[in-house]
C-alpha cells in the first residue's frame, strides 16, 4: 500500500480498491471494512452498507473523514467513469450511465439496498440511480447537490455546454488540462484554492491521489521519447475533461434528471439535502441560494433540507461541522 493509500485508512476502518466490471470495462471502487463491531439497528439488524459518490472533478478519496464517522459501517466509494483510477473507461458518460456503474458496484460489494449518499454531481448521479434502480437504495442523501443549479448570474438560458461549465466550476475545470512538475507543486496549487484555507490530511490524499501520470507527448510506449534520453511522465489531473464537459451538458439539459425529479415527486422514499452556504470559491451565498432550496422543498414533498453553517461546497464533506452532518444523515 502507497503513502498516499495508507492515508486513506482511517482509526475506524481498513482501506482497499476492488475493481467491478461495467461497461467497457472495470470500475474502480474504494472499500472501507469497519475495524469495529458491526453497527445495528435497535432490534439488533446489520444496518445497510453506505455509498458514497463524488462530484464531477473528484474521486472516490474525498470521503475518507466522512467514513470515519461511520464507525461500524461498511462504506463504497466508485471512482465514477472518466475519473480517478477510473479515468480509462470510455464514453458514453452522462448521469444514466454513472448510476448504472453504481448500481453495478451496489450489486457487486453491497448485501442489500445501500443508504446513497452524493456529493455535488454525485448527487445527481444518486438521485437517477434510486429512480432506475430503486431496489438498490435504502435511504438517500444529497449533499449540495442533485437539485438544479440555478445559473450564474450573466449566463443565459442559452448557454453552451463550454459556457455552463465555465461559468459553474471556474478553476476546477481550468486545472484539468494543466500539467504539474511534481507532487508538491499540485498541493502548492491546490493550497492557494480560497475553498481550502483550512488545510488537512484529508485534502493532501485528496490531491495526491488525484494527480496522474501520462505518458509524455512523442513519447515510445515505454514511457521515454522516440528518440533522445528517456524522459519522465507528465503530471496532470486525473479527471477526464471530455468526461466531464460530457456530464455537465448532460446534468443540465439531458433527460436522466428531469425524470428522476419527477419520480421524487412521487416517492415514498425521504430524501435529505444538506446545503453548503458557501461555494466552489468559499463565496458567500453557495450553489444553492435558500429560496432555491425552500422552493424544491415545496415541489418534492418527501425532501427535508437543511443548511450546514460554516462549510463550502468542499469543505461540507471534508471538514467539521460538516463531516458530522452528513454521518448523522447516513442515520
Amino acid at each position: 500500500m502507497s503513502i498516499v493509500d495508507q492515508a486513506a485508512a482511517t482509526g475506524s476502518h481498513t482501506y482497499t480498491t476492488r475493481d467491478v466490471a461495467v461497461a467497457g470495462g472495470p470500475l474502480r471502487v474504494g472499500l472501507w471494512e469497519p475495524t469495529t463491531p458491526a453497527a445495528t439497528s435497535p432490534d439488533g439488524a446489520p444496518l445497510p452498507a453506505v455509498v458514497l459518490v463524488h462530484g464531477i472533478t473528484a474521486s472516490h478519496r474525498a470521503w475518507p473523514a466522512v467514513v470515519s464517522a461511520l464507525p461500524g459501517r461498511r462504506v463504497l466509494a466508485p471512482d465514477l467513469r472518466g475519473r480517478g483510477r477510473s479515468n480509462g473507461l470510455p464514453g458514453p458518460y452522462g448521469m444514466a450511465a454513472h448510476a448504472d456503474d453504481v448500481a453495478a458496484v451496489i450489486r457487486a460489494l453491497a448485501a442489500g439496498p445501500a443508504v446513497v449518499v452524493g456529493h455535488s454531481m454525485g448527487g445527481f448521479v444518486s438521485l437517477v440511480l434510486t429512480h432506475r434502480h430503486p431496489d438498490l437504495v435504502a435511504r438517500l442523501v444529497l449533499v449540495d447537490g442533485g437539485l438544479p443549479i440555478p445559473l450564474p448570474p450573466g449566463v443565459p438560458d442559452g448557454a453552451t455546454p463550454e459556457e455552463l461549465v465555465r461559468a459553474l466550476l471556474g478553476p476546477a475545470i481550468e486545472r484539468l488540462t494543466q500539467t504539474f512538475p511534481s507532487a508538491e507543486a499540485y498541493r502548492e496549487f491546490w493550497r492557494a484554492h480560497p475553498a481550502f484555507a483550512e488545510w488537512n490530511p484529508v485534502v493532501e490524499q485528496y490531491v495526491d491521489y488525484d494527480l496522474a501520470e501520462y505518458p509524455r507527448a512523442g513519447s515510445s510506449a515505454g514511457g521515454g521519447p522516440a528518440d533522445g534520453p528517456v524522459a519522465g511522465p507528465v503530471l496532470r489531473p486525473a479527471t477526464s475533461s471530455d468526461a466531464v464537459a460530457a456530464d455537465s451538458a448532460d446534468s443540465a439539459r439531458g433527460d436522466a434528471l428531469p425524470a428522476a425529479l419527477a419520480w421524487a415527486a412521487e416517492t415514498s422514499l425521504p430524501i435529505t439535502f444538506l446545503r453548503a452556504p458557501r461555494g466552489l470559491l468559499d463565496q458567500p451565498g453557495g450553489m444553492y441560494p435558500a429560496g432555491t432550496v425552500a422552493e424544491w422543498e415545496r415541489r418534492l414533498p418527501r425532501l427535508a433540507a437543511s443548511e450546514v453553517v460554516g462549510v463550502n461546497h468542499y469543505t461540507i464533506i471534508m471538514a467539521e461541522p460538516g463531516i458530522s452532518a452528513v454521518a448523522a444523515a447516513v442515520g
